[in-house]
């Protein structure tokens, strides 16, 4: 499996910057960031709603 180097972030980060450009970077910063919170909360949930199981249940399957 391919490990990402530091060129290849460097890169990959100069590219975002030119899509989207600087002004429209902390918006989609914000927006992943609520993305990701809202993701953890239901799948938190999730694992909350189901009944009967258990850790052990889980690593048997």
């Amino acid at each position: 499996m391919a490990v990402i180097g530091t060129t290849e972030l460097v890169i990959i980060l100069v590219i975002v910057l030119v899509i989207f450009g600087g002004a429209k970077l902390p918006k989609l910063a914000r927006s992943l960031g609520q993305a990701q919170r809202e993701f953890r909360k239901n799948a938190d949930e999730l694992e909350e709603s189901a009944p009967g199981e258990s850790a052990d249940t889980k690593s048997e399957t």
